[in-house]
């Protein structure tokens, strides 16, 4: 498969399970394409292109023309440049790798991968949050991940493969969409009764299972085992952690129970403030799926 097929693939596969649902996408789509074609000359240059079809500023090919046939591919979740030396490395040793592929974004795709994070306001709102308070809050938790990522030198691993010419693609939110569905869905029809029926049910999964073989398995890190499940919301997708401040929203909209890949001690401590039951899945096992 060429990789260009292989971008556009999972592009249309992470719009066909985006939580916002492919109306939402296509509307942002057309707002994009609108905005581009109402700039100056000078201000297309710097415009990605990529992103007038392809609503994900965390998916890219970063090194490729896009016409390289791929017949071999080493995956892995992080894949910077000790990975791309390693696919040079069984290349050169009568293993040929065509194509790395890295879950977490690289290059450009790291430099503003906050710009996905908008979705979130949607997601919640489908949840019960007004979106006026939902995009409010996710204003301010979008500029201090962009300040974060202002120093951080995030060509080192394109720059990698560029010199050994190894294609270089990475998939993040289109793989995140795909284990959110998946888990809300298991979970909207399995109506799991308490914190501790959460865990047994993704522990049925291969990779959560593989992941508490190794001590990373999911637990209750808010609540216990025998508290209600209530409303659950898988919140996987939009790039990174949203706003802390958002959980008292969740609250009153109805949400008992998030689960999640991880959590940072801020947002667990205003998650507790708030009462919500919080079940953590495991962030590379979670990844693994998608």
């Amino acid at each position: 498969m060429l990789l260009r097929k292989i971008y556009e693939t999972v592009v249309a596969k992470g719009i066909e399970k985006d939580p916002r649902g492919k109306d939402t996408v296509k509307k942002t789509l057309e707002k994009r394409v609108k905005t581009y074609e109402n700039m100056k000359e000078d201000e297309k240059e710097f415009f990605d292109t990529e992103s007038l079809a392809n609503p994900y500023a965390d998916t890219r090919i970063l090194n490729g023309t896009g016409d390289e046939d791929i017949k071999t591919a080493l995956v892995g979740i992080d894949m910077e440049m000790a990975e791309i030396l390693l696919a040079d490395r069984l290349s050169s040793k009568g293993q040929k790798i065509d194509l790395v592929i890295s879950h977490h974004p690289e290059g450009k795709a790291y430099a503003n991968f906050y710009e996905v994070m908008h979705m979130q306001a949607d997601i919640l709102n489908k949840f019960g949050v007004p979106i006026n308070v939902a995009e409010s809050l996710l204003e301010n938790r979008i500029k201090e991940v962009e300040r974060r990522l202002s120093p951080v030198n995030h060509t080192r691993a394109v720059d990698v493969a560029k010199l050994l010419n190894v294609p270089f693609l990475c998939v993040h939110t289109p793989a995140d969409n795909m284990v959110a569905s998946y888990l809300q869905q298991v979970f909207d029809e399995k109506k799991p009764d308490t914190l501790e029926d959460i865990t047994k049910i993704l522990k049925e999964i291969p990779e959560y299972r593989e992941a508490a073989k190794n001590n990373a398995g999911p637990k209750i890190l808010l609540g216990s085992k025998d508290r209600r499940a209530g409303k659950i919301f898988v919140d996987m997708t939009g790039g990174t952690e949203g706003a802390k401040d958002i959980f008292e929203n969740l609250v009153n909209s109805g949400v008992n129970t998030i689960v999640v890949m991880h959590l940072s001690e801020d947002h667990r401590k205003e998650a507790e403030k708030h009462h919500m039951n919080a079940v953590l899945a495991g962030h590379i096992s979670s990844d693994n799926l998608g």
